[in-house]
């Protein structure tokens, strides 16, 4: 039988200013471990750590601009855009344009805590 979702569960967010995650499909919400699912919002300004990551993300912005910095550049992803980056890659996400940023993440596996190996300031 299909596993229906009535709603998401707000995760605690990392950075300089609130951001709002909604993990629908994850291991707090679903309790899947596999694969993550969340909506987030960031606010203007919004900047979070650098994070080595052993999973794989793919980021797909809903609307504003997520800048994604990593060893070597910087992209910025606008609405309508994606990105995807790999398990050990470095990178920093952060919203920087007015109004901020919507945007999907998928994480394989699911995000965790103790996986995404942020930078100590």
């Amino acid at each position: 039988m299909p596993q229906f979702i009535e709603k998401p569960s707000v995760i605690q967010a990392v950075g300089n200013k609130p951001k709002r995650i909604e993990e629908y499909v994850g291991r707090v919400n679903s309790g899947h471990m596999k694969t993550s699912v969340a909506r987030m919002n960031s606010p203007e300004g919004w900047l979070e750590p650098g994070q080595t990551p052993e999973f794989e993300e793919m980021t797909l912005v809903i609307s504003g601009m997520l800048r994604v910095e990593y060893e070597g550049g910087v992209m910025d992803v606008r609405s309508g855009q994606a990105i995807v980056t790999q398990p050990g890659e470095w990178v920093r996400y952060s919203s920087p344009e007015s109004g901020g940023a919507e945007y999907i993440a998928i994480c394989l596996p699911a995000f965790s805590p103790e996986t995404v190996h942020r930078d100590s300031d």
